[in-house]
């Protein structure tokens, strides 16, 4: 494993996603609540988007499942859902809820992103929410994932926005503020914005970075953390009315592994588990 691999591990084994300052004892079905409740509340489009009734009885992979969050959910509604997840300590966070509420462990791994441990052609989905820009080679973890996704299986992913109020307040702080106005955002965001090394993409680059998919759909969604002041947790929500969703912090991609020929191009309209 790289040197900036360990670091993107380290960070995430010492603050799992969604669990700083939560005061429940760990592992505990509360605690795992209160994560589940500040996600959700926060980030409530994530159901928009990820549609989880949707894939029932469906194979469904998540690359960077963190605490278990969203796989849970893929998991109640049905679907055949599995998870990994660089951290060993998520990971761990994630097969004890599953354990709580009643899944199978075995069903969260620890793994790379850019190396899964899985054969070609297994899912029907491969979905990731705000992991793949921690990734040191994103372009080896798209590889992976449209290996492992079946013909016409979906990947539902979401990057950082380079064009988004959170990167602009990001330049304005680390570099105006601090008489380095020609210092790179790239160097701010992936200095300051959570594990070492994360990245941000304009649209078109994440396009280019799905151009081996079909039926590539882009879009931006506004976040509370646009309209807010970093770490003095001050809200502007009452802004929303007036910022275009253009400007959001978090770039929403679906798209779908081509099939193999013409003949095979109508759409299943179930998805039936098969290991």
């Amino acid at each position: 494993m790289s040197e900036s691999k360990k670091a993107v591990r380290e960070f995430w084994n010492m603050a799992p996603c969604g669990t700083l300052g939560l005061s429940r004892p760990e592992k505990s079905a509360e605690f795992f609540r209160d994560i589940e409740q500040r996600r959700y509340e926060l980030e409530p489009f994530i159901f928009q988007h990820a549609e989880f009734n949707r894939w029932k009885g469906a194979k469904v992979l998540e690359i960077g499942c963190g605490t278990g969050t969203d796989l849970l959910q893929f998991l109640t509604a049905g679907a055949n859902a599995f998870g990994i997840d660089l951290s060993n300590r998520s990971v761990d966070f994630a097969k004890e809820r599953l354990r709580l509420f009643g899944f199978e462990r075995g069903r969260v791994l620890v793994a790379d992103a850019e190396s899964l441990p899985f054969p070609k052609d297994s899912f029907d989905l491969v979905y990731s929410w705000g992991v793949l820009h921690h990734t040191p080679d994103i372009t080896k973890a798209l590889d992976e994932i449209y290996r492992v996704l079946r013909p016409g299986g979906q990947t539902r992913v979401m990057l950082y926005h380079r064009h988004s109020l959170v990167a602009l307040q990001s330049y304005v702080r680390f570099g105006l503020f601090r008489g380095r106005p020609f210092r790179s955002l790239d160097e701010i965001m992936a200095t300051h914005q959570e594990s070492p090394g994360t990245k941000v993409y304009t649209r078109g680059q994440a396009r280019d970075l799905l151009r081996h998919f079909e039926h590539v759909e882009i879009r931006s969604i506004l976040t509370p953390y646009d309209l807010s002041l970093g770490d003095l947790r001050i809200s502007f929500a009452w802004l929303r009315r007036f910022v275009p969703g253009s400007f959001g912090f978090f770039l929403f991609a679906r798209c779908r592994k081509p099939w193999l020929d013409n003949a095979s191009r109508s759409e299943p309209q179930a998805y039936p588990s098969r290991m």
